[in-house]
This record gives C-alpha cells, sequence and structure tokens, in this order.
C-alpha cells in the first residue's frame, strides 16, 4: 500500500479516545523514511518512521488511512476578512523561510536554528514561530492552516524618514567651494524620477538614459519658462547643485527597475521571449517525478458534435481540457465540456485528474484495470495559461486544502508547456480529424459542409477520448524520452505508464492526497437554489433529498414561503447537486426528482438549451394563436350578424311579450323537429328520400297595448301549469 504526502495514520489503540492520529509531512526520495507529526497534540513534534513499517503496519491493520481531514480548513479566498488574511500572511512570512530549507527543518538541531534565523529575519518571537510551524504541519502544511487566532506581534513598517544633510560622497566642487552642495533623493523626486522614467525611457522610442534624465530635468524640475525670439518656451531649470545628479538617477533607476519589465517596454514582448528570456531547461528537467510537475490546457476540438436530446440539432464545439504530468507524460486527467475556457472548465479537469479512473470508465461502459491509468492524486505544482489560473480562484488553490503552486506561462508562449501542446496534436492528427464531423480545409465552393456530417453526442465524444487516452498512456512508445541511468538500469521501457509507475516506486515525494469529498467542496463551483413546495428547485430543475423530507421542508414552502440556499453542482451531469453543511466540511446529496426524469445523464446546457428552444416555440406559437383567433372571431361575428338580420326580419311587428309566450311550447315544437331531422340522418336509407318538411313557427300576433317595453314576471299558477303539462305530454 502507498503513502503520499499529507494522508493521516490513524494508530489503533483499545480505546477509541487514545488513538493517535499523524499527518505524513515528508518522504524522502528514496522511499525509506517518513517524517509525521500527531495533529491533535498541543506540543507535538516531528515523528521519524521507516516507510517499510508504516506498509507493514497497515497490511496488519495496526494503522488505518482516514479519508475525512478534521483539520482542514475550507474558506475561499474571497470570503475571508482583511484581518484574518493580514494574520494569515504575517504568519506565513516566516513559516516561509522556514519550510523553504527543505527536510533539515524535520531534525531538532536544524530547526532551533533555522528558527532563530527566521526570529532574526522577521522580528517574530520564537514560541510564536514554533506554534505557527506546528500549526502549518498539523493543519495540513497549506498557507490556510495558519487561518486561526494566533498572537502576532509588530505591524507595517513606518516609510524611513530622509535626514535634511546631505548624504553620499561629497562632490569635488562641494571640497572645492567647501560648502554642502547637492540634494537628497527624497519622496517627490523619487516620483518625479518614476514619472520620468515611464515617460522618456521605458518605451520603444529606446533614449538614452542620459537623454531621460535631460528630458525629466525639464519636465519636472523647470522653475520657471522664458520665451525666445522665435516665441518658443524654454525651461529654466535651478542650479546643478539644486538638482538631484545624473548619478542619483542613474542609482534610483538600477536598485528600483524591473529588468523583464524594461525589456519588454523597450522591445517589445514578442521580441522579448526570442531574445531576452531565460532558458532553463526543457520540461522534463523541471519534474523529479510523478506529480512534481502537471502541465493544464485546454483547446477547442476540432469536431461538431449534436444534442442527445435532438440528434437532428448541431451544438457545435466542445472544449477539450488535458492534463498531463511532466515527468512521465501520461495524461493524468481531461474533460469534454461546452463551456468556453474559463475557471470552470480547469477545475472540471483538475477534478477529473483525482477520480479514481476505474470507476470514471466504468460509468461510460469501459472495464479498465487500476495499472492501465493508475493516477488520481494531485500535483505539487501546475503549469497553466494565463487567465483560467490568475485572480482569488487561482488564490484560492494555493492557499486551501489542495495545496498547489500554480506557475503561469506568458502569452504567446507555448513552448513553455510544450508537453501538453504535444498531447493535443497527437489527438487531433491521430483521432479527432478523422472523425464524423471533423473540421476540415477551407470549404470550396460546391464542397460538402462538414458540419452536417456531426453524429456524435457529447457522451460518445468523452467515450473516444477516454479510449485515445488508454491507447496513449499504454501504448505510445516515446523513443526520444532523456530516460535517466537508473531507468536504463531497471530496463524501463519508454511508454506513460510505465514510467508513471516506475517513478511511483523509486522517485516518490510530490503525489498528494486528499479525499474526493473535500477536493469537490474546493472545485464544484456555487450557486443558488429555491426551496419550495415543489421540490428544491436549480435551473428550472427539481430536486429532493434526505435532509428536506426529514426536516419538511417543503411543506414549511408551502405554508410559509420559498427560500434560497447555496448549492454546488457539477456542470456536466445534472442528476445530482449538493447542499453545503456544517462550514463546507460535508454535503448532502439531492436527486432528480420524477418530474424530471427526462433529463437524466445530461448536462445542464443541454437542458438550458431544451428549455430555450420551448421559449422560441411558444413565441413562434404566439403569432398562430393571435391569427387563429383573429379567423374565429370574424367567422363569429358573421354568423352572430347574419342571425340578428334574419332574426330582427322575423319578429317585425311582433311585441315582446309575444316573443317569450309560450316557451315550453315552442321548445317541445323545435325539439320534436330535431329529432326528425337527426333520425333522418342516422337512418337514413330507412326513408323514401322524401325532403323533410320544415314546420313553420307560429306568427301569432297581437294588439299592442300602451305599456309595449313591460314583460309581466310569469305567476306561480302559470308555471304550475306548464310543469304538468309537460308531464301530461311525457306521460303519452
Amino acid at each position: 500500500m502507498k503513502i503520499f504526502i499529507n494522508q493521516l495514520l490513524s494508530w489503533i489503540s483499545d480505546l477509541e479516545e487514545n488513538r493517535q492520529i499523524e499527518r505524513v509531512l515528508w518522504i524522502d526520495t528514496s522511499g525509506t523514511d517518513v517524517i509525521t507529526i500527531d495533529i491533535n497534540h498541543p506540543n507535538a513534534q516531528p515523528i521519524f518512521h521507516k516507510y517499510n513499517h508504516i506498509e507493514a503496519a497497515l497490511v496488519a491493520n495496526r494503522a488505518t488511512i482516514l479519508e475525512n481531514d478534521p483539520c482542514a480548513k475550507i474558506i475561499p479566498t474571497n470570503q475571508l476578512s482583511d484581518v484574518q488574511r493580514k494574520y494569515r500572511d504575517e504568519a506565513w512570512k516566516a513559516i516561509s523561510l522556514i519550510i523553504a530549507q527543505g527536510e533539515k527543518v524535520f531534525y531538532p538541531h536544524e530547526r532551533s536554528r533555522i528558527i532563530k534565523e527566521a526570529v532574526h529575519s522577521t522580528g517574530r518571537s520564537e514560541p510564536t514561530i514554533r506554534k505557527d510551524l506546528r500549526r502549518y504541519w498539523q493543519g495540513g502544511q497549506t498557507k490556510n492552516s495558519l487561518l486561526p487566532n494566533f498572537d502576532l506581534c509588530g505591524g507595517k513598517g513606518k516609510e524611513r524618514q530622509i535626514n535634511s544633510a546631505k548624504r553620499g560622497r561629497p562632490s569635488l566642487l562641494s571640497i572645492a567651494k567647501d560648502q554642502i552642495l547637492g540634494v537628497n533623493v527624497d519622496a517627490d523626486i523619487q516620483d518625479k524620477f518614476r514619472k520620468g522614467i515611464r515617460l522618456f525611457y521605458e518605451n520603444s522610442q529606446e533614449r538614452y538614459l542620459t537623454k531621460a534624465y535631460q528630458d525629466t530635468l525639464e519636465k519636472f524640475f523647470a522653475i520657471a519658462y522664458r520665451e525666445s525670439s522665435n516665441s518658443v518656451k524654454v525651461p529654466i531649470l535651478p542650479p546643478a547643485e539644486e538638482l538631484p545628479s545624473f548619478r542619483q538617477f542613474q542609482y534610483w533607476y538600477e536598485k528600483n527597475c524591473d529588468i523583464t519589465k524594461k525589456l519588454i517596454s523597450r522591445h517589445g514582448e514578442r521580441r522579448f521571449n526570442l531574445r531576452h528570456r531565460a532558458t532553463l531547461g526543457d520540461s522534463t528537467q523541471m519534474a523529479f517525478g510523478p506529480g512534481s510537475v502537471f502541465q493544464i490546457d485546454a483547446t477547442i476540438a476540432d469536431v461538431y458534435l449534436v444534442s442527445s436530446l435532438n440528434r437532428s440539432q448541431t451544438i457545435g464545439r466542445p472544449t477539450l481540457y488535458l492534463v498531463v504530468d511532466v515527468f512521465s507524460r501520461l495524461i493524468v486527467g481531461f474533460v469534454v465540456t461546452l463551456e468556453p475556457s474559463s475557471w470552470l472548465g480547469a477545475m472540471l479537469a483538475l477534478e477529473n485528474v483525482t477520480e479514481d479512473k476505474v470507476e470514471f470508465c466504468r460509468g461510460y461502459g469501459i472495464n479498465i484495470t487500476e495499472a492501465e491509468w493508475a493516477s488520481h492524486h494531485l500535483p505539487k505544482e501546475l503549469i497553466a495559461d494565463r487567465g483560467e489560473f490568475e485572480g482569488y480562484n487561482a488564490d484560492n488553490l494555493v492557499n486551501s486544502i489542495l495545496n498547489i503552486d500554480i506557475h503561469n506561462t506568458s502569452p504567446y508562449r507555448a513552448d513553455m508547456k510544450g508537453i501538453i501542446e504535444q498531447s493535443f496534436n497527437q489527438l487531433n492528427n491521430e483521432r479527432i480529424h478523422w472523425l464524423p464531423g471533423s473540421v476540415k480545409k477551407l470549404p470550396e465552393r460546391g464542397d460538402r459542409d462538414y458540419r452536417l456530417d456531426g453524429v456524435l453526442t457529447l457522451h460518445e465524444f468523452r467515450q473516444l477520448m477516454i479510449l485515445s487516452i488508454l491507447d496513449h498512456n499504454n501504448e505510445k512508445c516515446m523513443y526520444d524520452y532523456p530516460m535517466s541511468q537508473y531507468m536504463i538500469q531497471d530496463e524501463v521501457e519508454p511508454y506513460p505508464a510505465n514510467l508513471w509507475q516506475w517513478g511511483v516506486e523509486n522517485r516518490v515525494g510530490s503525489l498528494h492526497w486528499k479525499s474526493r469529498d473535500l477536493i469537490l467542496l474546493n472545485l464544484l463551483p456555487s450557486a443558488k437554489a429555491s426551496i419550495t413546495r415543489e421540490g428544491i428547485v436549480f435551473n428550472k430543475l427539481h430536486y429532493t433529498c434526505e435532509l428536506a423530507m426529514h426536516e419538511q421542508w417543503f411543506v414549511r414552502a408551502r405554508n410559509k414561503g420559498s427560500w434560497r440556499i447555496d448549492v454546488a453542482y457539477d456542470p456536466r451531469l445534472v442528476n445530482q447537486i449538493y447542499i453545503r453543511l456544517d462550514s463546507g466540511n460535508r454535503m448532502e446529496i439531492c436527486y432528480l426528482l420524477e418530474v424530471d426524469q427526462r433529463f437524466q445523464g445530461c448536462d445542464f446546457r443541454e437542458v438550458e438549451t431544451y428549455y430555450k428552444q420551448q421559449r422560441i416555440n411558444q413565441q413562434a406559437a404566439t403569432t398562430r394563436k393571435q391569427q387563429s383567433t383573429a379567423a374565429l372571431n370574424a367567422h363569429t361575428k358573421h354568423i352572430i350578424s347574419k342571425a340578428t338580420e334574419e332574426t330582427q326580419k322575423a319578429t317585425d311587428g311582433q311585441s315582446k311579450r309575444s316573443r317569450i309566450k309560450n316557451i315550453h311550447k315552442n321548445r317541445e315544437e323545435e325539439r320534436n323537429h330535431e329529432r326528425k331531422i337527426q333520425t333522418q340522418t342516422l337512418g337514413e336509407n330507412s326513408f323514401s328520400g322524401q325532403p323533410a318538411k320544415v314546420i313553420q313557427m307560429p306568427n301569432i300576433t297581437q294588439k299592442e297595448d300602451s305599456n309595449e317595453g313591460y314583460v309581466a314576471a310569469p305567476q306561480e299558477t302559470e308555471m304550475l301549469n306548464e310543469i304538468f303539462g309537460e308531464m301530461w305530454n311525457h306521460g303519452k
């Protein structure tokens, strides 16, 4: 069983409360010695073990490896207060000097000497530094492990005040006149120097420093201007002894100048990269073993994909992220997403780096052994592009529980990530270029549009990428790999998987381990979800969880109103979202409700596309509905108008009373008429075919009385007589 830095070893004891938990601080490169520390003891010191003794204890179940880290501090950098950040950074100034000494700090005598040097360098007390160092080791060797309350001393230093007396060697003129001549460079003069350098020296005109000095004097030190004969304003300078000298100007510039900034501003960034940059060797020489350095990058895959919800819809080209181990050339992680190159895509790639690849591949229907893809660890350093890994996100990656050092390459410097760039080229030339829907050369008139050839969904493209990566890791023979003498002695074949395995066995100490839950808590993006009576609603999808059912969230939402909570989610899969609990130390998993099971296995972008298409269809249906309603209204008005006209003709000369008299009798006659028509329609062949006789409704006229507009309400006796009449007729 392999042991990695920052793992927690729990030594089995008869009494649970006496169980000792130790953190692995260091493993020597030969794999012989291991140094740990008790994470609970207030005065703990580093403990030396033999690597094989710990392995034997793990095999004999005298010790176990803990999955959860009780000392982990999962606090995003952007959520730290200024006071917290200040205390942490002050402590880090001393601790960084100590840990920079390497394994020497673990030996008591050497540690005392190094701490005394740190006391002398930083001014912090020795007990405080020892306490900070112990906290750093016990908390996981991360910068954020220094966040608990520490007794810090001191504060920001005050700027040194310049003496009024002239400093430096006196000039010959001063000696000759026996006077103190010249000026001190104070803050005001430094500010003028800084402006003059920026205006007259650090630019593409490439002036000499002496010319920039003269221009600075004329621009910022002139006491007045006089107009010459041709109306030109000439600056009037003070006497030379009242001005800063060129030596002072030169000294200040050389002391404070950034040589890289100077060369870039004067020659341009591309020329600097070609002619002036440092050349410190290739990438392989930077990596001592597996996990020393990972390289990460992204590209737009040259293939068009189709939607998994509707294969007739093309969804464009996906973004492909790769993470490669520099030492072995092993592809340790990847991600295919529809998100553009961003922090989110990079985090998904890092999350995949730490996944158990056997389980990951099984999720895509591909069965492998652990030896075929054995990487599931965090690196010591990560080389990336600028952009995704700049800002507070990358800072959180460095300072948080993951403890990864980030190194960003300069723009237009693909040569600094040559290994991963070559991996992209290999995948594109050998695999992606030959897929249906792949990007071809610039099409000419009459050529078929290659976008129409796309047939693969995201899920299927990921399957192909997994197979291609497995082929690279296990079957790519690198004949030009710079084999060391020890590799040659061990007859290591130059395949990425073989180099990785050899490095894990012989060059340990760089790979880091963290529990999967802690990694997810640090990597998954956050968003807001709503607790409603219909479930936990996030991006129009409905979820539930055991905690919500136990605490009756949905009943409370129906009776007291909805509220919002923070959730974490994986953009690649809508099946689950996560609620952070206990200050982010554990998660509650939320599952899709049955109403949204049709989206099972999709990613959030596909769901967003589906609902967007629904809105488009709804807007398109509005026009159709409005037109159909207009047609219905037109026909209705026509029928009503015609019926009104004919009714007015039929009732011309009738009184209101006569029109509503004998309603039940008229109803009975109309009903008999309808029965005859319907009977003839249903039994058409049983009749002689004589046309139906139309029964004319009686047109009863009567003398109009003087009160023509009044219609008396029916009397109760009249209503009873009519009811009995109908009953009598039905009885017949």
